[in-house]
């Protein structure tokens, strides 16, 4: 199988490169791809050097499968060139996600949607994919009424500006700025920009992509998102409350069977999701559930997962195990010659 990563030497591109040769995705050639400037350097891949080509060039090696990680203005411009000839993209921006004729999916969640005819898919907003995971199981037994969640975001989240910026403060020295205030020892309830009702379009991501990706309108969605300045993962503190009373064994059980998620709910061994355990992991890590007793069917919980991973690279990488594991996309098999 042709794949092609667009965006291959970012945060993003990177930990695609590693999840796709960790799972050992089916990769018979890799086209890298990335700006200008980078073209005609080389990045290594299963133990081999591979040369960074253009978009163009790309495009015109008609690979089976492109994972972009690019941004939405690049998206927006090539997803639709790479699908005219033939190729699914798989989109990690923002461009595609509430299109009405694009799929926004989770594996998990609701990979039951795609079909031969999805030749872009868009990969949700990272802390919205490691909520979903985690509330799905519990959507399908209570069914969720109202969500509210604020989420404690990792500097990774904004790219290697950020995560540059971060470790200058910490260390004492000037250097470019991601944000527009110091990050080291601070935290920002400030991600991506402000839209005309005070929410940011992080917040609002969360609220029309969870009601997508559930394939449920009904489901009243409230967020506020904060940077911190953490590199392992994303947190989230989640507070759900469903149409049907719960009872938290049965919520432990739920989530400990649920694909994805590991549970780690045990306060008395101080055991509870950190970033410094989700870190370069794939599953989403959930714990402190406890019953909300300000009012009823309501649970509280708490969400972690690396936001490269999962909530980025991961994902990506199993949208195209689905559509291979559902012979959406089918592998080519090389042709032998028998001997006479």
């Amino acid at each position: 199988m042709k794949v092609a990563v667009v965006g291959a030497t970012g945060l993003v591109g990177t930990r695609m490169l590693q999840v796709l040769g960790e799972r050992n995705f089916p990769v018979t050639k890799l086209f890298p791809v990335a700006s200008e400037r980078s073209v005609g350097k080389t990045i290594k891949f299963a133990g081999k050097r591979h040369k960074i080509i253009s978009l163009d060039a790309a495009v015109g090696k008609k690979p089976d499968i492109a994972i972009f990680s690019a941004g939405g203005t690049i998206s927006k411009e090539w997803a639709p060139r790479f699908a005219e000839r033939g190729t699914v993209v798989i989109d990690n921006s923002s461009a595609w996600r509430m299109d009405p004729d694009k799929k926004l999916v989770v594996p998990e969640v609701n990979a039951g949607v795609l079909t031969k005819m999805d030749k872009i898919i868009a990969n949700p907003n990272c802390s919205t994919i490691q909520m979903v995971v985690a509330l799905k199981p519990l959507h399908d037994r209570y069914r969720i009424r109202r969500i509210v969640v604020s989420t404690y975001q990792s500097v990774t989240g904004t790219g290697v500006k950020a995560v540059n910026q971060l470790m200058n403060e910490r260390k004492g020295k000037s250097g470019d700025r991601a944000y527009p205030y110091q990050i080291d020892l601070n935290l920002l309830p400030h991600i991506d920009v402000f839209t005309e009702n005070g929410y940011t379009k992080e917040e609002m991501k969360m609220v029309n992509e969870t009601k997508k990706i559930m394939g449920d309108d009904t489901i009243r969605v409230t967020a506020t998102t904060v940077r911190v300045p953490v590199i392992g993962g994303h947190s989230e503190s989640v507070n759900v409350e469903f149409e049907h009373d719960f009872e938290l064994d049965e919520v432990r059980a739920l989530l400990a069977a649920a694909p994805g998620v590991v549970l780690q709910d045990d306060p008395s061994s101080l055991l509870y999701p950190m970033p410094l355990v989700a870190h370069d992991k794939d599953d989403v890590f959930v714990g402190r559930l406890r019953r909300d007793e300000s009012q009823p069917n309501t649970l509280n919980m708490w969400v972690v997962s690396d936001n490269l991973r999962k909530g980025a690279a991961t994902n990506a990488v199993q949208i195209a195990e689905y559509l291979i594991s559902r012979g959406i996309l089918k592998l080519k098999l090389k042709k032998t010659t028998s001997p006479a």
